[in-house]
Order: C-alpha cells, then structure tokens, then sequence
C-alpha cells in the first residue's frame, strides 16, 4: 500500500508500518491528545509517535522515501 492509502486508515485509529523496514520499528500510529499529570486528556494538533521495540514510542515524522514508498501495511498491535 502506498502511504497515501494507508493515512485514512491510521486516520481512523488503525496501526502500520512499512515492510522494508528491518523490524525495529513495530508501527506508527497517530495521536491527538495528551495525558496530563491528573489523569485527564488534552486535546492536542495531531502527531504521528512510531513504536519502538527497545525505546518506547519516539515522535516520527515521515520522510519523503516514506511518503512514496508502496510497502505500507496494517499491524494489529495491542
């Protein structure tokens, strides 16, 4: 899938992540809000954070090669 088609998708909550990439990234995913120190959620722009399989999330911008690449699929992560 090219990222083009795969946006509306993660769009709508869905998780992706290329297939050329060598495993360390498990997927991206788009957020909207953020947890603040009382437990509640503020209403953020929107960001993408790319899963990470050792450091957690990272914040994750694509990159040109990313944007025109056509290995883009969907994960069913937890």
């Amino acid at each position: 899938m090219t990222f083009e088609e795969v946006l509306p998708q993660i769009k709508k909550g869905a998780k992706a992540v290329r297939e050329g990439w060598g495993g360390f990234e498990l997927y991206i995913e788009l957020r909207d809000e953020v947890g603040t120190s009382d437990g509640t959620f503020l209403q953020v722009t929107p960001y993408f954070l790319i899963k990470t399989s050792d450091e957690g999330y990272s914040m994750f911008s694509p990159t040109p090669c990313d944007v025109l690449a056509e290995d883009w699929k969907i994960v069913h992560a937890d």
